[in-house]
């Protein structure tokens, strides 16, 4: 089980992205419009900068829904390769089975 700290930080994180998501997205078509004018896009460039850096998507973990480890976690599923492993043992997930050849 991680540390209930940093579940709750990753936590505020998605908040913060959820959060600034419309206007990260906003100013960055106006710097990508090569119709504005250099000035427009110079500010709009500052004003991304001072936006807060949790609020940028690529700072986001992908976690474990049940123990909130970071690593060896499936996108399918949102749990992590152990629990996946125990849930498919015990038959809970279907169409998932163990491997035998």
């Amino acid at each position: 089980m991680a540390k209930l700290s940093l579940i709750n930080r990753e936590k505020k994180r998605e908040m913060l992205v959820k959060k600034y998501a419309a206007k990260r997205a906003s100013l960055r078509a106006v710097i990508a419009d090569q119709s504005k004018s250099e000035e427009e896009r110079y500010e709009a460039r500052l004003a991304l900068q001072k936006l807060p850096r949790n609020a940028n998507p690529t700072r986001l973990r992908n976690r474990c829904e049940l123990t909130g480890r970071p690593r060896g976690t499936f996108r399918m599923f949102g749990l992590a390769r152990a629990k996946i492993r125990e849930i498919a043992f015990r038959g809970e997930v279907p169409g998932l089975t163990k491997a035998s050849w």
